[in-house]
């Protein structure tokens, strides 16, 4: 009797360990059949936290995976990925894996052959994670011939290539003094936010232009002068200590001195480097050490007397799908998201610039170096674009990463605490 007993604990013993055994690989193994298993639903997470974990999650998995974009409706990160077995990875981790066809060696490829002579001035390009496919964008300038031959490369990319026409011409977005400022309150094409809207969108954020201006500092998306040309600041940042601001490198190279007034009688900074064209950004450090440089973007850059400033907390990797504001001096703060990452544009007469930030936010000339945030967040400076915020269209920034890394500035809290808490508890997701 007591032997029988000690068996039959036993057997109990051994079937829990093996009901535990499979609870263990319902998890482990999100894509085994759904009757006998559990899979892990893909969770709802920030754009921010997606941003960090898909960066994460496509170095982890290497050429298992050919981009990634946020699904700004349902709040997922979207994988592309090649095998059944990243995706069981990626899946693991509360991603969204999507299998597509064409790996990110196919589309860069693609990428090198237009980089190579297959582009012409009046285009731009860039990997698209939606489609799977490099996106190729024709301005207004390209003509009948050249619209055939871009089409001939496409078909015999085997379906990894599309070619579409884009309104407007691509141009840099720096303007004249006085043409164009304060002549728009918001834009009416649909990818802009009022004035009114983009204060609501900033909440809390303090000050309206009038207060910025009193309390002696220009911020992102302010009106900034010099010889004859108008541009936008873009993010006040710390250089070596000292107060500066990064802005667009073809803005930089056009004056070394920069003020804040049209008539030039407020010195503002002195540009102490300019990168342009293959990249685009120029930082400047204050004329005055002691001057107000606060960590803010402008919600209300045309003094229309609505908008509030923005906190600017720390800098962002851009993500697609992301949402994003802008602030210029030109047409005040838009809307939109990022569509394409890495993307290259051909302004013409040899001004070619790389790994653009790409979106469907509306901008106009004098806008050129103006802040791109997401929330509390830079994300990029404006580099130029086709269409107007009347028509739409399409604008591209560079990011404000890359200029940071090059230069060594500091913006917010200079990408302590906060980024770092944040890069650790994104690595203690990953599988």
């Amino acid at each position: 009797m007591s032997h029988r007993r000690k068996d039959k604990t036993r057997a109990y013993v051994i079937a829990g360990s093996g009901v535990a055994a499979l609870a263990t690989a319902a998890i482990v193994l999100p894509y085994a059949n759904a009757g006998q298993q559990e899979q892990v639903a893909p969770r709802t997470m920030s754009a921010k936290t997606a941003a960090a974990m898909g960066t994460k999650l496509a170095d982890a998995n290497g050429s298992g995976t050919a981009g990634w974009f946020i699904d700004s409706k349902s709040k997922r990160l979207v994988m592309n990925v090649l095998d059944e077995e990243t995706a069981k990875r990626v899946e693991q981790s509360g991603a969204q894996a999507r299998m597509v066809q064409n790996s990110k060696a196919e589309l860069k490829k693609v990428s090198d052959t237009l980089a190579g002579g297959a582009s012409m001035a009046g285009t731009a390009w860039s990997v698209n994670p939606r489609t799977n496919k490099v996106s190729v964008l024709a301005d207004s300038t390209v003509d009948s011939g050249e619209w055939a031959s871009l089409n001939k490369t496409a078909d015999t990319m085997s379906g990894m290539m599309t070619v579409k026409r884009s309104k407007g011409e691509f141009k840099r977005l720096h303007g004249n003094p006085g043409a164009g400022m304060n002549s728009r309150n918001g834009n009416g094409n649909g990818n802009g936010a009022s004035q009114s809207d983009a204060g609501e969108q900033g909440a809390g954020n303090g000050a309206g232009a009038s207060d910025q201006a009193a309390a002696g500092g220009v911020a992102g998306g302010d009106a900034i002068f010099a010889d004859g040309v108008r541009c936008s600041l873009g993010f006040n940042v710390q250089v070596d200590g000292k107060p500066g601001f990064l802005t667009a490198g073809h803005c930089g190279n056009e004056a070394k001195s920069w003020t804040s007034d049209e008539a030039g009688a407020q010195a503002l900074g002195t540009i102490q480097d300019s990168k342009f064209p293959e990249t685009d950004f120029a930082i400047a450090t204050l004329d005055d050490p002691q001057a107000e440089a606060p960590s803010a973007v402008n919600l209300d850059p045309l003094g229309a007397g609505q908008g509030g400033t923005q906190e600017i907390t720390g800098a962002a990797e851009a993500a697609v799908g992301m949402k994003v504001q802008r602030s210029g001096s030109t047409s005040g703060v838009t809307d939109g998201e990022v569509t394409g990452l890495d993307a290259t544009v051909n302004y013409g007469g040899g001004d070619v610039v790389n790994g653009l930030i790409q979106t469907d936010v509306c901008a106009e000339p004098g806008d050129s170096g103006g802040a791109m945030f997401s929330e509390d967040k830079a994300v990029g400076l404006t580099s130029g674009g086709s269409g107007d915020c009347t028509q739409g269209g399409e604008t591209f920034f560079q990011p404000v990463t890359d200029a940071l890394k090059a230069t060594g500035a500091q913006i917010g809290d200079g990408g302590g605490g906060e980024a770092g808490q944040q890069q650790e508890q994104e690595q203690q997701l990953l599988p």
